[in-house]
């Protein structure tokens, strides 16, 4: 799964938070950082939090090898650890 959020719609409301809060952290009023390839385990919550942005600031891209289940990046595999920041 990889997440992407479009700077120019995302306004703050942080609904991605409160819903995903593994993924998703608002720091000061307005910068939000996320993890851009959560783990497999978070993806039910990604996609509420999707669901729930009133902007509709964020995509979710599933990866077929997560929908089969092999290949999850986590937190122990390369990859698992980056985080993006968002302004």
């Amino acid at each position: 799964m990889k997440i992407v959020v479009d700077l120019n719609r995302c306004q703050g409301y942080a609904q991605c938070v409160f819903l995903a809060p593994r993924v998703f952290e608002l720091h000061g009023e307005e910068a939000l950082m996320y993890t851009p390839q959560p783990a497999v385990e978070q993806r039910e919550r990604v996609l509420r939090a999707a669901a729930a942005c009133p902007v509709q600031a964020i995509l979710v891209e599933d990866r077929a090898e997560d929908l089969a289940g092999a290949g999850a990046v986590g937190p122990d595999s390369p990859g698992g650890e980056g985080r993006s920041g968002v302004h």
